[in-house]
């Protein structure tokens, strides 16, 4: 009776294998995709950060030659 039970909860080694090689192929795929995810979000806020500090070199320029009287605000005409 023991062997009938434990032939009814043991599955085959290929169905086995088959489903561990399914869950390593979907890790891999996954970590890549993360890694691929990361890896354009570090260039995006790479790209942001030296667009904010540009931005931040110009106005800092514009604010000293309006100090210095070198620009004059445009106004109402």
């Amino acid at each position: 009776m023991s062997e009938n039970g434990e032939a009814n909860t043991t599955t085959s080694p290929t169905a086995t294998n088959s489903a561990d090689d399914a869950r390593q192929e979907l890790s891999v795929q996954l970590e890549d995709l993360l890694n691929t995810l990361s890896n354009k979000f570090a260039g995006v806020s790479s790209e942001i950060f030296a667009k904010m500090d540009e931005m931040s070199r110009r106005l800092d320029n514009l604010e000293s030659q309006i100090m210095a009287g070198k620009v004059k605000p445009n106004g109402p005409a």
